[in-house]
């Protein structure tokens, strides 16, 4: 696997020279200048070390951070501004940003999360859960986080976020939480966010979290945390609108890619789906989850995923569905096409039956609608099962299509190479043969599970080549 994941691993788009230098006010290299691509530039600069940032390792950081983004925080309306965080070891705890304002970290630069339980701010569960997720209280602050903002780039030359989440993994098995533990990155109720070009290591669970928002970009990641760490998500879109997600490569614990949009009767009552959802270039490894999870938590739907040149490599499932009675909802508009897959428990797999829930007043009636499933043009071997689809009694999972799709069998795999029930759909060109709910409609319907051609709004976005001499405050 270590020679997958170097042949693998992305390299950031453009890289960062130099050091900076405080005496002399500028970063001192020999164009005294940093470049990158971004949404928005800025017209202010300063450095984490104008605040009094030490980057020891060992120094706390937090306040320096918040002082520096507070700071910063005037210039709103004046071109914004960037915090650059030069090489070294950036201890802090969880820290807010503000609009029009970019975090760049340098190659060599590390924030390294505090485990000090006291920087980690408790906030009220999110209303589309009802609850946390480790716990029935309020969740703490993620790492990175904010609210109500508008055109925040988060971003460097391939810097690292490390939540070093061991404590927090040796807590949720000890069962000693209280709240739910902080993801690395979370916007809530945001617009035009990038998350760029960053390695992010060990979460403490999911990763990068966009919740209630809007426009979001999500560009060349490297995420990588221990395939038995729990929970350890790499991209949740949660109820967002026009997300774009690219480049990227994630070794997990958990699902590399996790759609969702509420939990039971919370999220119906809250009723913001994800929608308009492009994920392209995903290589992802996670030998316990799925390569792209719709669900399970999709009470306020999800409509719209367009999927392809996908890769998995020891992974359980390609593509999941996971809903169940009580969730409501619906997971319809899915496409995915162009995908490759090597050892695999599943490629493809649909549940109906899992039963977690927040708490017991979900409606048992509250069935989710599941439709239009389109899956074209896919490779896969060394697999174990082909399909496991298995839809609600009374409530089918129906447009299923599938087509041009060539899975190779593990030597020692199942001998039912597909399991279906209460399914509804369509078949072209699918070796081996699936079951009878998904009839072969022969070779001339090859091209059936057509792919959108029409680009969503998240493609029209266009960078800007942002240059700075590094004039510190």
């Amino acid at each position: 696997m270590n020679k997958i994941a170097t042949l693998l691993v992305l390299v950031a788009i453009l890289s960062l020279r130099g050091a900076e230098s405080r005496n002399h006010r500028v970063l001192n290299s020999v164009s005294n200048s940093l470049e990158y691509t971004a949404i928005s530039c800025r017209a202010h600069t300063a450095s984490i070390t104008d605040f009094g940032g030490v980057g020891d390792g060992e120094t706390s950081n937090t306040k320096a951070f918040q002082d520096a983004v507070n700071k910063l925080s005037q210039y709103k309306s004046d071109g914004g501004a960037q915090l650059y965080v030069p090489a070294g070891k950036w201890l802090t705890g969880s820290f807010s940003l503000t609009s029009h304002f970019t975090l760049y970290l340098h190659k060599d630069a590390v924030l390294l999360a505090s485990q000090d339980i006291n920087e980690w701010p408790v906030l009220k569960p999110l209303p589309s859960y009802g609850r946390g997720r480790d716990a029935a209280a309020g969740r703490y602050t993620s790492l990175i986080f904010g609210t109500n903002l508008t055109d925040v780039v988060v971003t460097g030359d391939n810097g690292t976020i490390d939540g070093q989440g061991a404590f927090w993994w040796q807590q949720f098995h000890r069962g000693k939480l209280k709240y739910t533990r902080p993801y690395l990155i979370e916007f809530m109720y945001s617009s035009d966010i990038q998350i760029s070009n960053l390695t992010l290591l060990n979460s403490p669970t999911w990763n990068v979290h966009p919740v209630y928002s809007s426009n979001i970009l999500v560009q060349g990641l490297t995420i990588i945390a221990p395939v038995t760490s729990p929970n350890t998500d790499g991209i949740n879109p949660d109820s967002c609108t026009n997300v774009r997600i690219e480049d990227c490569y994630i070794v997990s614990g958990d699902d590399c890619v996790a759609v969702k949009s509420g939990w039971d009767e919370y999220g119906i009552s809250f009723g913001m789906p994800t929608k308009q959802l492009v994920i392209r270039r995903l290589t992802c490894i996670s030998p316990y989850s799925a390569t792209i999870a719709l669900g399970s938590e999709m009470s306020g739907g999800i409509e719209d995923v367009r999927a392809e040149d996908i890769t998995a490599i020891n992974t359980e499932s390609g593509i999941r569905i996971k809903t169940a009675r009580g969730r409501g909802g619906y997971v319809k508009d899915i496409y995915v096409k162009g995908m490759k897959m090597n050892t695999m428990k599943w490629v493809f797999l649909m549940s109906g039956n899992y039963k977690a829930h927040p708490d017991n007043n979900y409606d048992p009636n509250a069935l989710p609608v599941i439709e239009g499933i389109n899956y074209r043009d896919m490779v896969a071997d060394n697999v174990n099962v082909a399909g496991r689809l298995e839809g609600i009694d009374g409530d089918p999972f129906k447009g299923i299509c599938i087509s041009n799709v060539t899975i190779g069998m593990a030597a020692k795999s199942k001998k039912v190479k597909w399991t279906c029930s209460d399914i509804e759909g369509i078949t072209s060109g699918v070796s081996p043969p699936p079951c009878d709910l998904l009839p072969d409609q022969g070779p001339e319907k090859i091209k059936a599970c057509d792919f959108p051609t029409q680009s969503l709004p998240i493609d029209t976005v266009e960078l800007k080549t942002c240059t700075y001499r590094l004039h510190y405050m």
